[in-house]
């Protein structure tokens, strides 16, 4: 009857040495922060174009009162459409009246750089501006885990009247402890 006592209490304080000397001798626990977060916050400019697609190949794009805006862009450094490409920008939005301030407009901003690499979730819940958007920064992956703040969207000079319009996101990121 005692033996099953013993095993018990000598399985629970190994269990417990083994918690407390991984937390003291733990590589993880002891390194340094990575660059990206040395600063608690993170500001970036950027720009979405439409992706570089040759003309025979494009859809239109199908405006509906009632319908959903899907969309796919490209992320890039600068306004050129010949500007380094840095991720993608995908999204989903209800332009509907009951639907607008909805939590299901999101934007999925996607990095791939040897500076960045992750997501962002942005939810485009208070559009209030016309000329420019401030949007919510909910939630991010990789470089950007944890990350909070603000997207600002404002349409940026087109280069030629043909063209189709490319936006500046300007992102104030803050990130936790």
């Amino acid at each position: 009857m005692m033996l099953p006592r013993i095993i018990f209490c000598t399985a629970v304080s190994l269990a417990v040495l083994t918690v407390v000397l991984l937390a003291l001798f733990s590589p993880v626990a002891h390194r340094k922060p990575s660059k990206h977060h040395t600063r608690p916050w993170l500001a970036l400019s950027l720009y979405i174009q439409q992706p570089l697609i040759p003309t025979h190949q494009r859809r239109p794009v199908l405006q509906s009162d009632s319908g959903a805006f899907i969309f796919h862009r490209t992320l890039t450094k600068g306004p050129e459409n010949t500007s380094m490409v840095v991720g993608q920008a995908q999204g989903f939005i209800l332009p509907v009246k009951h639907f607008e301030h909805s939590a299901f407009n999101i934007i999925y901003l996607t990095f791939d750089t040897p500076e960045y690499s992750g997501s962002l979730s942005v939810q485009a819940k208070h559009l209030s501006h016309k000329d420019r958007q401030e949007l919510t920064v909910v939630g991010g992956t990789g470089s950007f885990a944890f990350a909070r703040g603000l997207a600002a969207f404002a349409e940026a000079a087109q280069q030629s009247p043909d063209a189709d319009a490319t936006y500046r996101i300007k992102l104030q990121l803050r990130f936790p402890n």
